[in-house]
């Protein structure tokens, strides 16, 4: 369970996190870890972050006995990792195996998550989860986990629960043992005031499934909302009666509704609707005359986020621009036309913040480590809007919010180090090198800072409390001048016109604009602000405002006349944050963190390899016509990942049984496997010969990450040595020799693709490139080499997209040895293993509709695309019928694919395929072929 912010401007960032996510041997092997330990939970650390450590295991172990009891009385000790070597704000609990990781950096913006210390906001979100899993092995749950081990469980437990409970959940306890929380933050429940004010009344299956047309918000206000509606109406044990039957199965069939119904004596739809009603009824949602409503009231679907507009001149804005058909750039917009000029697409970022200067865009960029999954980088990059040119002006930092100085030749921005502390760095606009390192002996946490003047520098920061402030720091002297009080409501993108400080904050109940002048605060208004949801980053020039507005089609840019506005004196700054009328926040439990005493653990080292047998799992896999079934085990820091197995191959009806094994703690994977396989075989002169066989490989690999700027890249290459000994049997066992013989298979992948869109089916540029050699080097000689790629281009509108592919095999013709064929033969065709054979083709994808639509909480259809094809296989020379004969297999057709969610969260893609054999099959099919198409990922490693 993540606890992350989903948007579209980071869709593809967000994707390609997801898939490097919990990477196996992320760690450098010269950390040194250390550990401190309760019995609640152990907590794994690098060196330095001690006191991290001790908070979070006190945290947990309060949590343990005092929120427990509203969701069960299990309690499993868990494993708690800090990564504090990457820039993503994250943090995840899963099973198989059972631990947790935290991802220490936080996160710049605070109106999304909050400013508590983000340790603290982690685990008290995160160790919900734990208490979640650890009560929810029960009933068919537990037979589940008897059965297939922890990923059995995971699977029952995520058929029965549904997110939005194990989500709504956790920030219900967020909420309530802090003095924030998300339930109290206003832009948490952005998404669905959007739609309310916009009157766009959703189905159900559509608020859960979400949509590639419509902005849909996840599903964790809407779990929020629905958890806390059932603590307020019904008690504090409500949810605990209801998820621990619906965990169990009780029912078997929709058992978290028929729980719902049997604990609250009304129906799940009817439950629902009085939450959101509920919700809808403390939040305004009455419609306003101002033309931000206006235009969300009359856009149908989803238009673009328009984020941090500011002045490039009198006529002329410049933003960054996302829409789900292009990812995030850099635009300019003519304001007496309304014309936008595409600048260039934005490098890989975690969020669309920069500033600007003549004519030039400073922001920070997300980069990889080339080989450390866990390891990772925020870099400076400064866009000339001229030219469209994209420069790196840092290398290996973690550098965020950059802001240039008035005379453009500094930026300021935040380093953040690997002990969690934040230092304003003051650096060369040219060229990145540091000037100045401010101190901060307070150790607060700062974001967004800009300069006021060459000397003093204004910054929202949060302190130890998680409580935040606008300050002034004179760059010489080293003073402080606090422009508000430290208060829980959340401060932030503060920007500066001569000696006027504008900035966004979060005060009763909504994120407005406020305005610091002449050491007074105001609040700014006018009737033609909206007033329903967030106004964030006020930027001011020549009379004028500019600020982004959140609407249900997206953040929308605002521009209102100076002398329109109200600045109305602000004399008490910190208020109490909106509890939307939930008053059981007010019971049980109330800000525990703040009354907490921190116990103080020992502190012990902590080796990499301890327990590095530890099996989770006990699961089948298909890829047919392979069916596995593998017992699973990694060890808790993910450095090795081993496997015992069993596999039945339907086609050749041969049984295999082995163990396989991969170290990934070092620069390159170690790999290691030993297997046996009964009843092998093949046809040999029209008889069938039967041989077992016993193999063992050890080898390596070395995974590269070659990511920057606009691009994902990735890189690996590796080999194993194979050895490889038969021994065959029945009536012609004595005809073939058993003599043993060994092999090399190096290979090589290489991935290049640039950022991509919801709504884009593949990336608008693409390579996909991979060679395998499989070559005998003992007496007996066999080889064999293949070479695919496959390489993607835009199509005629941006939701299309054109795929050309191009392989080439050859193997040598002594038949002493046969390897696995694994070359993409024609669709359509039986895909024959020749001595050599070549294949083109091209493929055309398009959707055809954004269906939105459901049925019985089953299946949800998000969209029906369809691919045009043409194949051409060429077996040449001497292949089949002699030298300069060409054998063509060539075939046409269409793919039909279904993008759904199952059980309102499970993402399956899946099609049919019809193909036309222009040629004669090798096996005698017929000219039409039909094929079913399933994704690998289902029941797949």
């Amino acid at each position: 369970m993540s606890l992350r912010k989903v948007s579209v401007i980071g869709y593809f960032l967000l994707n390609y996190l997801s898939l490097t996510a919990q990477p196996f041997g992320g760690n450098p092997p010269s950390l040194n870890w250390r550990q401190v330990s309760n019995d609640t939970v152990r907590v794994i650390f690098p060196a330095g972050l001690d006191s991290q450590a001790q908070q979070v295991a006190s945290i947990a172990g309060a949590l343990g006995r005092t929120t427990l009891p509203t969701i069960g009385h299990q309690q499993r000790k868990i494993n708690i990792i800090f990564q504090n070597q990457t820039t993503v704000a994250n943090g995840y609990v899963q099973l198989a195996p059972f631990r947790s990781e935290f991802q220490l950096t936080a996160d710049q913006n605070s109106f999304q998550l909050g400013s508590l210390p983000w340790q603290e906001q982690l685990v008290i979100h995160e160790y919900r989860h734990v208490q979640q899993y650890n009560n929810y092995r029960i009933g068919l749950s537990k037979w589940f986990y008897y059965l297939f081990g922890e990923g059995g469980q995971e699977l029952a437990n995520s058929l029965s629960v549904p997110n939005w409970f194990w989500e709504g959940d956790a920030v219900y306890q967020e909420t309530l043992v802090s003095r924030q929380g998300r339930g109290r933050l206003p832009a948490f429940f952005n998404g669905y005031r959007s739609l309310w004010i916009s009157q766009k009344n959703y189905s159900w299956m559509k608020l859960r499934n979400g949509s590639l047309r419509d902005y849909v918000p996840d599903h964790y206000p809407l779990g929020y909302m629905m958890v806390a509606y059932g603590r307020e109406k019904y008690g504090a044990e409500f949810w605990r009666h209801v998820t621990l039957d619906a965990a169990a199965f009780k029912g078997v069939f929709y058992p978290l509704q028929k729980g719902i119904s049997r604990s609250a004596g009304i129906s799940y739809a009817q439950f629902r609707k009085s939450a959101l009603e509920f919700f809808r009824n403390q939040m305004d949602s009455a419609t306003r005359d101002d033309s931000i409503t206006k235009f969300s009231i009359g856009q149908k679907h989803f238009v673009a986020d328009e984020e941090f507009p500011q002045f490039l001149d009198a006529n002329h804005l410049v933003y960054v621009k996302t829409t789900y058909k292009r990812p995030h750039r850099f635009v300019v917009r003519d304001l007496r036309t309304g014309a936008e000029r595409n600048i260039a697409t934005r490098s890989l970022s975690l969020d669309n913040y920069f500033s600007l200067h003549n004519r030039q865009v400073v922001y920070a960029a997300y980069e990889p480590d080339l080989r450390w999954g866990w390891r990772d980088f925020s870099v400076l990059r400064i866009l000339d809007l001229d030219n469209g040119t994209d420069r790196k002006i840092t290398h290996h930092t973690k550098f965020f919010s950059p802001s240039f100085s008035q005379d453009g030749r500094r930026i300021v921005c935040i380093n953040a180090d690997v002990q969690g502390k934040t230092t304003l760095y003051i650096l060369n606009a040219q060229t990145g090198a540091v000037e100045k390192q401010i101190d901060n002996p307070l150790n607060l946490y700062f974001s967004y800072p800009v300069f006021l003047d060459t000397v003093r520098i204004a910054s929202a920061v949060r302190n130890a409390r998680g409580e935040m402030a606008l300050c002034l720091l004179d760059t010489k002297s080293g003073d402080t001048e606090w422009l508000t009080n430290f208060s829980m409501q959340v401060i932030g993108f503060p920007s500066v016109e001569k000696d006027t400080v504008y900035f966004s904050a979060t005060r009763q109940g909504l994120d407005q604009i406020f305005a610091w002048h002449d050491h007074q605060i105001f609040e700014l208004n006018a009737s033609s602000i909206q007033q329903t949801t967030g106004n964030y980053g006020v930027k001011s020039y020549n009379g004028k405002l500019l600020l982004t507005s959140f609407t249900s089609a997206g953040f929308r840019i605002d521009m209102v006349n100076k002398e329109s506005l109200q600045f109305r004196d602000v004399h008490q700054w910190p208020l109490p944050l909106d509890i939307q009328n939930i008053s059981s926040l007010q019971k049980n439990h109330v800000d525990l963190i703040d009354s907490l005493s921190i116990t103080k653990e020992p502190v012990k080292k902590y080796s990499t390899s301890f327990q590095l047998l530890n099996i989770h799992s006990w699961r089948p896999y298909i890829s047919d016509p392979n069916y596995t079934f593998a017992v699973e085990s990694e060890n808790v820091m993910n450095t090795l990942q081993s496997e015992v197995f069993f596999t039945y191959n339907r086609n050749e009806q041969f049984k295999q049984i082995g163990v396989d094994a991969t170290y990934g703690a070092l620069f390159p994977w170690i790999k290691a496997g030993l297997n046996y396989t009964f009843d092998r075989n093949a046809l040999y002169q029209d008889k069938k010969v039967y041989w077992n066989e016993a193999e063992g490989k050890v080898g390596m690999s070395v995974p590269l990450n070659l990511s920057k700027s606009k691009w994902i890249t990735k890189l690996t290459a590796g080999s194993d040595l194979v050895y490889n000994q038969r021994y065959f049997k029945g009536a012609y066992k004595d005809s073939f020799d058993n003599r043993g013989f060994a092999y090399i298979n190096p290979n090589i992948s290489f991935t290049n693709q640039t950022q991509s869109a919801p709504q884009n089916i593949f990336p608008a540029f693409a390579q996909s490139i991979s060679l395998l050699y499989n070559g005998a080097v003992t007496t007996i000689k066999g080889n064999q080499f293949l070479a695919s790629g496959y390489f993607y281009f835009p199509g005629l509108t941006p939701t299309h997209s054109l795929v050309l592919a191009a392989a080439f095999q050859q193997r040598d013709s002594g038949n002493q040895v046969r390897f696995s064929n694994n070359f993409p033969f024609s669709r359509g065709y039986s895909g024959e293993n020749f001595y050599r054979m070549y294949r083109l083709s091209a493929n055309y994808h398009f959707p055809l509709f954004y269906p939105d639509w459901g049925f019985g909480d089953i299946v949800y259809f998000l969209r029906i695309r369809a691919n045009a094809f043409f194949d051409y296989t060429g077996v040449p020379l001497f292949a089949t019928n002699g030298p300069g004969v060409e054998q063509q297999y060539r075939s046409y057709g269409m793919e039909l694919y279904f993008d759904t969610k199952w059980w309102n969260q499970l993402p399956i893609s899946f099609g049919i395929r019809y193909s036309h054999l222009m040629d004669r099959d090798y096996e005698g099919l017929s000219a039409n072929q039909f094929e079913l198409i399933l994704p690998m990922t289902l029941l797949g490693r």
